[in-house]
Protein backbone atom coordinates (compact mmCIF):
# COMPACT_ATOMS: atom_id res chain seq x y z
CA UNK A 1 0.00 0.00 0.00
CA UNK A 2 1.42 3.38 -1.00
CA UNK A 3 1.96 5.81 1.88
CA UNK A 4 -0.11 9.01 1.75
CA UNK A 5 1.77 12.04 0.52
CA UNK A 6 1.54 15.70 1.23
CA UNK A 7 0.15 17.45 -1.83
CA UNK A 8 2.21 20.42 -3.02
CA UNK A 9 -0.62 22.89 -2.33
CA UNK A 10 -1.48 26.04 -4.18
CA UNK A 11 -1.44 29.75 -3.57
CA UNK A 12 -0.33 30.84 -0.13
CA UNK A 13 -0.32 27.22 1.10
CA UNK A 14 2.06 25.86 -1.53
CA UNK A 15 4.71 23.68 0.06
CA UNK A 16 8.33 22.89 -0.64
CA UNK A 17 8.44 19.19 -1.63
CA UNK A 18 10.35 17.39 1.11
CA UNK A 19 11.61 14.72 -1.28
CA UNK A 20 13.38 17.34 -3.37
CA UNK A 21 14.73 19.49 -0.54
CA UNK A 22 18.48 19.54 -1.02
CA UNK A 23 21.14 22.00 -0.13
CA UNK A 24 20.22 24.71 -2.56
CA UNK A 25 23.36 26.66 -3.39
CA UNK A 26 21.63 29.51 -5.16
CA UNK A 27 23.34 31.96 -2.86
CA UNK A 28 26.75 30.33 -3.12
CA UNK A 29 26.34 27.65 -0.50
CA UNK A 30 27.31 27.35 3.17
CA UNK A 31 30.49 25.66 4.33
CA UNK A 32 30.18 22.31 6.10
CA UNK A 33 32.49 22.68 9.08
CA UNK A 34 30.55 21.74 12.24
CA UNK A 35 30.98 18.39 13.95
CA UNK A 36 28.77 16.85 16.64
CA UNK A 37 30.45 18.45 19.64
CA UNK A 38 30.72 21.86 18.01
CA UNK A 39 26.98 21.74 17.32
CA UNK A 40 26.38 20.62 20.91
CA UNK A 41 28.54 23.49 22.19
CA UNK A 42 26.49 25.98 20.16
CA UNK A 43 23.31 24.51 21.67
CA UNK A 44 24.68 24.65 25.22
CA UNK A 45 25.90 28.16 24.50
CA UNK A 46 22.37 29.23 23.63
CA UNK A 47 20.68 27.49 26.57
CA UNK A 48 22.98 28.31 29.48
CA UNK A 49 23.30 32.03 30.01
CA UNK A 50 21.58 34.56 32.20
CA UNK A 51 19.20 31.79 33.28
CA UNK A 52 21.75 30.11 35.49
CA UNK A 53 23.68 33.19 36.59
CA UNK A 54 20.78 35.47 37.50
CA UNK A 55 17.32 34.14 36.61
CA UNK A 56 17.63 31.14 38.96
CA UNK A 57 18.24 33.49 41.88
CA UNK A 58 15.36 35.79 40.98
CA UNK A 59 12.87 32.91 40.72
CA UNK A 60 14.11 31.33 43.96
CA UNK A 61 13.77 34.63 45.81
CA UNK A 62 10.46 35.80 44.40
CA UNK A 63 8.42 32.81 43.22
CA UNK A 64 9.55 29.31 44.20
CA UNK A 65 12.15 29.25 46.98
CA UNK A 66 14.18 25.99 46.99
CA UNK A 67 11.53 24.56 44.64
CA UNK A 68 13.21 26.54 41.83
CA UNK A 69 14.81 23.15 41.15
CA UNK A 70 11.32 21.80 40.38
CA UNK A 71 10.63 24.86 38.24
CA UNK A 72 13.60 24.03 36.04
CA UNK A 73 12.61 20.37 35.85
CA UNK A 74 9.06 21.24 34.74
CA UNK A 75 10.36 23.72 32.18
CA UNK A 76 12.95 21.19 31.02
CA UNK A 77 10.35 18.49 30.44
CA UNK A 78 8.18 20.89 28.47
CA UNK A 79 11.15 22.09 26.46
CA UNK A 80 12.23 18.50 25.80
CA UNK A 81 8.82 17.83 24.20
CA UNK A 82 9.61 20.53 21.63
CA UNK A 83 13.27 19.48 21.41
CA UNK A 84 12.33 15.94 20.33
CA UNK A 85 10.16 17.43 17.58
CA UNK A 86 13.02 19.64 16.42
CA UNK A 87 15.36 16.64 16.50
CA UNK A 88 13.09 14.59 14.22
CA UNK A 89 12.91 17.42 11.69
CA UNK A 90 16.64 18.17 11.92
CA UNK A 91 17.48 14.58 11.02
CA UNK A 92 14.96 14.56 8.16
CA UNK A 93 15.38 18.05 6.65
CA UNK A 94 19.06 19.05 7.05
CA UNK A 95 18.49 22.56 5.78
CA UNK A 96 19.07 26.08 7.08
CA UNK A 97 16.07 27.84 8.57
CA UNK A 98 14.87 25.45 11.29
CA UNK A 99 11.20 26.15 12.19
CA UNK A 100 10.77 28.35 9.10
CA UNK A 101 11.84 25.55 6.77
CA UNK A 102 9.87 22.88 8.63
CA UNK A 103 6.69 24.97 8.58
CA UNK A 104 7.18 25.82 4.90
CA UNK A 105 7.60 22.16 3.92
CA UNK A 106 4.67 20.78 5.95
CA UNK A 107 2.08 23.52 6.55
CA UNK A 108 2.58 25.84 3.59
CA UNK A 109 4.36 28.96 2.42
CA UNK A 110 2.36 31.53 4.36
CA UNK A 111 2.89 29.58 7.60
CA UNK A 112 6.60 29.32 6.87
CA UNK A 113 6.75 33.03 6.09
CA UNK A 114 4.97 34.02 9.31
CA UNK A 115 7.18 31.86 11.52
CA UNK A 116 10.30 33.06 9.71
CA UNK A 117 9.21 36.70 9.96
CA UNK A 118 8.45 36.11 13.62
CA UNK A 119 11.88 34.58 14.33
CA UNK A 120 13.66 37.47 12.63
CA UNK A 121 12.26 39.78 15.31
CA UNK A 122 12.49 37.38 18.25
CA UNK A 123 16.08 36.28 17.73
CA UNK A 124 17.29 39.80 16.95
CA UNK A 125 15.61 41.08 20.11
CA UNK A 126 17.18 38.30 22.18
CA UNK A 127 20.61 39.32 20.89
CA UNK A 128 19.91 42.92 21.91
CA UNK A 129 18.52 41.99 25.35
CA UNK A 130 21.54 39.82 26.19
CA UNK A 131 23.90 42.56 25.00
CA UNK A 132 22.14 45.08 27.26
CA UNK A 133 22.41 42.65 30.17
CA UNK A 134 26.14 42.18 29.63
CA UNK A 135 26.62 45.95 29.40
CA UNK A 136 25.08 46.23 32.87
CA UNK A 137 27.81 43.96 34.26
CA UNK A 138 30.37 45.98 32.30
CA UNK A 139 29.17 49.26 33.81
CA UNK A 140 29.42 47.79 37.31
CA UNK A 141 32.90 46.46 36.58
CA UNK A 142 34.28 49.78 35.34
CA UNK A 143 32.69 51.50 38.33
CA UNK A 144 34.36 49.01 40.68
CA UNK A 145 37.70 49.73 39.00
CA UNK A 146 37.17 53.45 39.57
CA UNK A 147 36.93 54.30 35.89
CA UNK A 148 34.61 57.20 35.09
CA UNK A 149 33.06 56.82 31.65
CA UNK A 150 30.95 59.58 30.07
CA UNK A 151 27.31 59.27 31.14
CA UNK A 152 26.07 59.56 27.54
CA UNK A 153 27.58 56.17 26.57
CA UNK A 154 26.45 54.06 29.53
CA UNK A 155 22.75 53.55 28.90
CA UNK A 156 19.85 53.95 26.51
CA UNK A 157 17.73 57.11 26.51
CA UNK A 158 15.48 57.18 29.56
CA UNK A 159 17.60 54.89 31.72
CA UNK A 160 19.23 55.87 34.99
CA UNK A 161 22.57 54.41 33.94
CA UNK A 162 22.43 56.67 30.94
CA UNK A 163 21.67 59.78 32.99
CA UNK A 164 23.21 62.82 31.37
CA UNK A 165 22.61 66.56 31.24
CA UNK A 166 19.22 67.52 29.76
CA UNK A 167 19.21 67.65 25.98
CA UNK A 168 22.32 65.50 25.63
CA UNK A 169 22.38 62.34 23.52
CA UNK A 170 22.47 58.94 25.24
CA UNK A 171 23.25 55.48 23.96
CA UNK A 172 24.23 52.12 25.42
CA UNK A 173 27.47 52.13 23.46
CA UNK A 174 28.99 48.96 24.91
CA UNK A 175 25.87 46.91 24.11
CA UNK A 176 25.76 48.24 20.56
CA UNK A 177 29.44 47.53 19.95
CA UNK A 178 29.02 44.03 21.37
CA UNK A 179 26.36 43.22 18.76
CA UNK A 180 28.64 44.46 16.00
CA UNK A 181 31.54 42.42 17.42
CA UNK A 182 29.53 39.19 17.27
CA UNK A 183 28.49 40.01 13.69
CA UNK A 184 32.17 40.51 12.83
CA UNK A 185 33.12 37.15 14.41
CA UNK A 186 30.36 35.31 12.53
CA UNK A 187 31.58 36.86 9.30
CA UNK A 188 35.04 35.35 9.73
CA UNK A 189 33.69 31.97 8.65
CA UNK A 190 31.83 29.27 10.56
CA UNK A 191 34.94 27.27 11.36
CA UNK A 192 36.67 30.19 13.09
CA UNK A 193 33.46 31.41 14.72
CA UNK A 194 32.68 27.94 16.08
CA UNK A 195 36.12 27.75 17.70
CA UNK A 196 35.44 31.02 19.49
CA UNK A 197 32.03 29.80 20.63
CA UNK A 198 33.34 26.41 21.76
CA UNK A 199 36.10 28.04 23.83
CA UNK A 200 33.61 30.28 25.63
CA UNK A 201 31.23 27.36 26.22
CA UNK A 202 34.02 25.33 27.83
CA UNK A 203 34.83 28.35 29.99
CA UNK A 204 31.21 28.77 30.98
CA UNK A 205 30.69 25.11 31.82
CA UNK A 206 33.92 25.23 33.83
CA UNK A 207 32.58 28.16 35.87
CA UNK A 208 29.28 26.34 36.51
CA UNK A 209 31.12 23.19 37.60
CA UNK A 210 33.28 25.33 39.90
CA UNK A 211 30.11 26.73 41.44
CA UNK A 212 28.65 23.27 41.94
CA UNK A 213 31.76 21.61 43.38
CA UNK A 214 32.83 24.40 45.74
CA UNK A 215 29.28 25.32 46.70
CA UNK A 216 28.48 21.72 47.65
CA UNK A 217 30.82 22.07 50.64
CA UNK A 218 28.77 25.00 51.95
CA UNK A 219 25.29 23.49 51.76
CA UNK A 220 23.14 23.70 54.88
CA UNK A 221 20.25 21.23 54.57
CA UNK A 222 18.15 23.49 56.80
CA UNK A 223 17.94 26.01 53.96
CA UNK A 224 15.76 23.56 52.02
CA UNK A 225 12.99 23.81 54.60
CA UNK A 226 10.35 24.81 53.66
CA UNK A 227 10.93 23.45 50.17
CA UNK A 228 7.70 24.98 48.78
CA UNK A 229 7.48 28.34 50.62
CA UNK A 230 5.19 29.73 47.91
CA UNK A 231 3.25 26.48 47.46
CA UNK A 232 3.34 24.13 44.49
CA UNK A 233 1.77 26.89 42.40
CA UNK A 234 4.94 28.90 43.01
CA UNK A 235 7.02 26.16 41.38
CA UNK A 236 4.75 26.22 38.32
CA UNK A 237 4.84 30.02 38.15
CA UNK A 238 8.62 29.74 38.33
CA UNK A 239 8.55 27.22 35.48
CA UNK A 240 6.76 29.76 33.28
CA UNK A 241 9.57 32.22 33.97
CA UNK A 242 12.57 29.92 33.58
CA UNK A 243 11.17 28.24 30.46
CA UNK A 244 12.83 31.01 28.48
CA UNK A 245 16.17 29.86 29.87
CA UNK A 246 15.86 26.29 28.57
CA UNK A 247 15.70 26.80 24.83
CA UNK A 248 18.51 27.64 22.44
CA UNK A 249 18.70 24.35 20.59
CA UNK A 250 16.12 25.80 18.20
CA UNK A 251 18.57 28.52 17.13
CA UNK A 252 21.34 25.95 16.84
CA UNK A 253 19.21 23.83 14.50
CA UNK A 254 19.24 26.67 11.94
CA UNK A 255 22.88 25.74 11.20
CA UNK A 256 21.96 22.33 9.76
CA UNK A 257 23.55 23.01 6.38
CA UNK A 258 26.87 23.81 8.05
CA UNK A 259 27.03 20.43 9.77
CA UNK A 260 29.36 17.80 8.35
CA UNK A 261 26.68 15.13 8.80
CA UNK A 262 23.44 16.94 9.67
CA UNK A 263 21.10 13.95 9.48
CA UNK A 264 23.17 12.06 12.02
CA UNK A 265 24.58 14.85 14.19
CA UNK A 266 21.80 17.44 14.47
CA UNK A 267 19.30 15.26 16.39
CA UNK A 268 22.03 14.14 18.79
CA UNK A 269 23.30 17.69 19.29
CA UNK A 270 19.78 18.94 20.13
CA UNK A 271 19.18 16.21 22.70
CA UNK A 272 22.71 16.35 24.14
CA UNK A 273 22.72 20.13 24.54
CA UNK A 274 19.40 20.16 26.40
CA UNK A 275 20.38 17.19 28.59
CA UNK A 276 23.76 18.70 29.55
CA UNK A 277 22.19 22.07 30.29
CA UNK A 278 19.40 20.60 32.42
CA UNK A 279 21.83 18.60 34.56
CA UNK A 280 23.88 21.74 35.19
CA UNK A 281 20.77 23.84 35.90
CA UNK A 282 19.40 21.37 38.47
CA UNK A 283 22.72 20.89 40.28
CA UNK A 284 23.38 24.63 40.35
CA UNK A 285 19.91 25.34 41.78
CA UNK A 286 20.43 22.65 44.42
CA UNK A 287 23.69 24.27 45.50
CA UNK A 288 22.41 27.85 45.37
CA UNK A 289 19.35 27.27 47.56
CA UNK A 290 21.37 25.11 49.92
CA UNK A 291 24.12 27.67 50.51
CA UNK A 292 21.95 30.51 51.83
CA UNK A 293 18.24 30.99 52.70
CA UNK A 294 16.21 31.73 49.60
CA UNK A 295 15.12 35.10 51.04
CA UNK A 296 18.76 36.24 50.93
CA UNK A 297 19.49 35.18 47.36
CA UNK A 298 20.27 38.12 45.10
CA UNK A 299 17.97 38.49 42.12
CA UNK A 300 20.74 39.96 39.97
CA UNK A 301 24.01 38.24 40.88
CA UNK A 302 22.86 35.13 42.72
CA UNK A 303 26.02 33.02 42.82
CA UNK A 304 28.49 35.86 43.19
CA UNK A 305 26.63 37.22 46.21
CA UNK A 306 26.04 33.72 47.65
CA UNK A 307 29.76 32.98 47.71
CA UNK A 308 30.44 36.38 49.21
CA UNK A 309 27.93 35.56 51.99
CA UNK A 310 29.76 32.34 52.88
CA UNK A 311 33.13 34.09 53.04
CA UNK A 312 34.41 33.53 49.50
CA UNK A 313 34.17 36.98 47.88
CA UNK A 314 37.14 36.40 45.56
CA UNK A 315 35.48 33.31 44.11
CA UNK A 316 32.33 35.35 43.73
CA UNK A 317 34.24 37.90 41.64
CA UNK A 318 35.69 35.12 39.47
CA UNK A 319 32.19 33.77 38.90
CA UNK A 320 30.93 37.24 37.93
CA UNK A 321 33.65 37.62 35.27
CA UNK A 322 33.03 34.08 34.03
CA UNK A 323 29.32 34.82 33.80
CA UNK A 324 29.94 37.85 31.59
CA UNK A 325 32.13 35.87 29.20
CA UNK A 326 29.79 32.88 29.29
CA UNK A 327 26.70 34.88 28.42
CA UNK A 328 28.45 35.99 25.23
CA UNK A 329 27.72 32.52 23.85
CA UNK A 330 23.99 33.30 23.92
CA UNK A 331 24.63 36.30 21.69
CA UNK A 332 26.56 34.09 19.28
CA UNK A 333 23.95 31.32 19.10
CA UNK A 334 20.95 33.56 18.49
CA UNK A 335 22.68 35.83 16.00
CA UNK A 336 23.76 32.69 14.16
CA UNK A 337 20.13 31.54 14.25
CA UNK A 338 18.56 34.72 12.92
CA UNK A 339 21.09 35.11 10.11
CA UNK A 340 20.45 31.55 8.91
CA UNK A 341 16.67 32.01 9.01
CA UNK A 342 17.00 35.20 6.98
CA UNK A 343 19.41 33.51 4.57
CA UNK A 344 16.94 30.66 3.98
CA UNK A 345 14.02 33.06 3.42
CA UNK A 346 16.06 35.11 0.96
CA UNK A 347 17.23 32.02 -0.92
CA UNK A 348 13.61 30.93 -1.28
CA UNK A 349 12.73 34.30 -2.79
CA UNK A 350 10.51 35.49 0.08
CA UNK A 351 13.05 38.21 0.89
CA UNK A 352 15.41 39.85 -1.63
CA UNK A 353 17.82 37.22 -2.91
CA UNK A 354 20.61 39.79 -2.64
CA UNK A 355 20.79 38.83 1.04
CA UNK A 356 21.29 35.15 0.18
CA UNK A 357 24.66 35.75 -1.46
CA UNK A 358 27.43 34.19 0.58
CA UNK A 359 31.02 35.35 0.93
CA UNK A 360 33.05 33.75 -1.89
CA UNK A 361 35.75 32.51 0.47
CA UNK A 362 34.25 32.24 3.96
CA UNK A 363 30.92 30.84 2.74
CA UNK A 364 28.76 32.75 5.22
CA UNK A 365 25.77 35.04 4.52
CA UNK A 366 27.79 38.21 5.17
CA UNK A 367 25.16 40.67 3.97
CA UNK A 368 22.39 39.41 6.20
CA UNK A 369 24.79 39.00 9.13
CA UNK A 370 25.78 42.66 8.98
CA UNK A 371 22.13 43.66 8.59
CA UNK A 372 21.25 41.83 11.81
CA UNK A 373 24.36 43.10 13.55
CA UNK A 374 23.37 46.70 12.82
CA UNK A 375 19.67 46.14 13.68
CA UNK A 376 20.46 44.48 17.02
CA UNK A 377 23.03 47.20 17.79
CA UNK A 378 20.39 49.90 17.27
CA UNK A 379 17.90 48.08 19.54
CA UNK A 380 20.54 47.45 22.21
CA UNK A 381 21.88 50.99 22.06
CA UNK A 382 18.61 52.89 22.04
CA UNK A 383 16.03 50.82 23.98
CA UNK A 384 15.94 50.06 27.73
CA UNK A 385 16.20 46.34 28.50
CA UNK A 386 12.55 46.10 29.59
CA UNK A 387 11.21 47.36 26.26
CA UNK A 388 13.63 45.20 24.27
CA UNK A 389 12.71 42.10 26.29
CA UNK A 390 9.02 42.56 25.45
CA UNK A 391 9.88 41.83 21.82
CA UNK A 392 10.92 38.28 22.71
CA UNK A 393 9.21 35.16 24.12
CA UNK A 394 5.87 35.05 22.29
CA UNK A 395 7.46 34.24 18.95
CA UNK A 396 9.57 31.42 20.36
CA UNK A 397 6.45 29.80 21.79
CA UNK A 398 4.70 30.13 18.44
CA UNK A 399 7.66 28.42 16.75
CA UNK A 400 7.41 25.55 19.23
CA UNK A 401 3.69 25.15 18.51
CA UNK A 402 4.29 25.10 14.74
CA UNK A 403 7.13 22.57 14.91
CA UNK A 404 5.30 20.24 17.32
CA UNK A 405 2.16 20.37 15.17
CA UNK A 406 4.10 19.86 11.94
CA UNK A 407 5.93 16.80 13.24
CA UNK A 408 2.57 15.15 14.03
CA UNK A 409 1.17 15.99 10.59
CA UNK A 410 4.23 14.72 8.78
CA UNK A 411 4.48 11.50 10.81
CA UNK A 412 1.00 10.47 9.69
CA UNK A 413 1.06 11.96 6.19
CA UNK A 414 4.52 10.75 5.24
CA UNK A 415 5.50 7.77 7.40
CA UNK A 416 7.68 6.58 4.50
CA UNK A 417 10.23 9.39 4.83
CA UNK A 418 13.61 8.30 6.22
CA UNK A 419 14.10 9.67 9.73
CA UNK A 420 17.45 9.67 11.49
CA UNK A 421 15.61 10.28 14.76
CA UNK A 422 11.98 9.73 15.73
CA UNK A 423 10.22 11.80 18.35
CA UNK A 424 9.19 9.31 21.07
CA UNK A 425 5.66 9.00 22.41
CA UNK A 426 3.96 10.19 19.24
CA UNK A 427 1.63 12.09 19.35
CA UNK A 428 1.58 12.64 23.13
CA UNK A 429 5.03 14.24 23.44
CA UNK A 430 4.47 16.88 20.72
CA UNK A 431 1.00 17.61 22.13
CA UNK A 432 2.63 18.26 25.53
CA UNK A 433 4.95 20.73 23.80
CA UNK A 434 1.99 22.46 22.15
CA UNK A 435 -0.09 22.58 25.34
CA UNK A 436 2.74 23.92 27.50
CA UNK A 437 3.64 26.62 24.94
CA UNK A 438 0.00 27.77 24.71
CA UNK A 439 -0.25 27.79 28.52
CA UNK A 440 2.86 29.97 28.79
CA UNK A 441 1.44 32.42 26.26
CA UNK A 442 -1.33 33.24 28.76
CA UNK A 443 1.29 34.72 31.09
CA UNK A 444 2.34 37.36 28.56
CA UNK A 445 1.34 41.01 28.85
CA UNK A 446 -1.48 42.26 26.54
CA UNK A 447 0.88 44.93 25.22
CA UNK A 448 3.17 42.16 24.02
CA UNK A 449 0.27 40.70 22.05
CA UNK A 450 -0.47 44.07 20.44
CA UNK A 451 3.14 44.57 19.37
CA UNK A 452 3.28 41.01 18.10
CA UNK A 453 0.08 41.51 16.07
CA UNK A 454 1.49 44.71 14.59
CA UNK A 455 4.68 42.91 13.54
CA UNK A 456 2.61 40.11 11.98
CA UNK A 457 0.48 42.65 10.09
CA UNK A 458 3.60 44.27 8.67
CA UNK A 459 4.87 40.83 7.71
CA UNK A 460 1.69 39.95 5.84
CA UNK A 461 1.83 43.20 3.88
CA UNK A 462 5.43 42.43 2.85
CA UNK A 463 4.55 38.84 1.98
CA UNK A 464 1.65 39.73 -0.32
CA UNK A 465 3.42 42.74 -1.81
CA UNK A 466 6.75 40.98 -2.40
CA UNK A 467 7.26 37.44 -1.12
CA UNK A 468 4.24 35.81 -2.74
CA UNK A 469 5.20 37.14 -6.18
CA UNK A 470 8.96 36.57 -5.88
CA UNK A 471 8.77 33.13 -4.26
CA UNK A 472 10.62 30.42 -6.16
CA UNK A 473 7.49 28.30 -5.84
CA UNK A 474 5.48 30.84 -7.81
CA UNK A 475 4.89 29.22 -11.23
CA UNK A 476 5.65 32.56 -12.89
CA UNK A 477 9.23 32.35 -11.52
CA UNK A 478 9.84 28.75 -12.60
CA UNK A 479 12.98 28.25 -14.65
CA UNK A 480 12.24 27.13 -18.20
CA UNK A 481 13.03 23.50 -18.94
CA UNK A 482 15.03 22.46 -21.94
CA UNK A 483 13.18 20.53 -24.60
Amino acid sequence: MTAPRLQPGRGIFRRKPIDSITEDTGGGGLQKSLGLWQLTAIGVGGIIGAGIFSLAGAVANEKAGPAVLISFLIAGIASAAAAFSYAEFAGMIPKAGSAYTYGYAVLGEVVGWLIGWDLLLEYTAIVAVVAIGISGYFNELVGFLGIDLPAWMMGAPGTEDGAAPPGSYKINLFAALLCLLIAFILNQGMKSAARFETFLVYLKVGVVLLVIVVGAFHIDAGNYNPFFPYGISGAFAGAATVFFAVFGYDAMSTAAEESKDAQKHMPKAIVYSLAISMVLYVLACLVLTGMIPFQQISSESAFASAFADVGLPVLGAVIAVGAILGILTVLFTFMLGVTRVGFAMSRDGLLPQWFAKTHPVRKVPSRFTWLIGIASALIAGLLPIGEAAELTNIGILLAFVIVCAAVIVLRYKRPDLPRGFKCPGMPIVPIIGIAFSIWLVTFLDPVTWLRFAAWFAIGLVIYFAYGYRKSKLNPANAEPTEK
